[in-house]
């Protein structure tokens, strides 16, 4: 199975894109990343992270039209879905984790489902 390189982000990198991290750093069919918009961001977003990412998830609208603008080349054909989820939430939130489980396992499953090649 190929591993999908999937790319969390939201502003401060500090509670809504860890917590999507810790869901699925221990997930065989991802590896993942999380990262923040903000030049204060506990990890501040680079070009290398959207080259490395496969997939984008972002927490706000505001985060994708983020990275359009300042990594425009890098995120041009990259999929970045928006989340919705607004920062009302502290790491490991039982709500957040359910919001994003309920958001991001359908995208991974299909992505996972999609990238798997029969055995030769």
């Amino acid at each position: 199975m190929v591993r999908i390189n999937v790319l969390f982000v939201c502003s401060k990198n500090q509670w809504r894109s860890p917590t999507a991290e810790a869901i699925y750093r221990n997930d065989d069919r991802v590896s993942v990343r999380s990262r923040g918009t903000a030049k204060s961001a506990v990890q501040t977003i680079r070009p290398s992270d959207i080259v490395w990412a496969d997939v984008v998830f972002v927490m706000e609208d505001k985060h994708r039209q983020r990275i359009l603008a300042d990594f425009p080349g890098e995120a041009k054909f990259k999929p970045v879905h928006v989340l919705d989820i607004p920062d009302d939430y502290q790491f490991m939130d039982d709500e957040l984790v359910e919001l994003i489980r309920l958001s991001v396992e359908p995208i991974i499953e299909r992505l996972n489902r999609s990238s798997s090649r029969p055995d030769e």
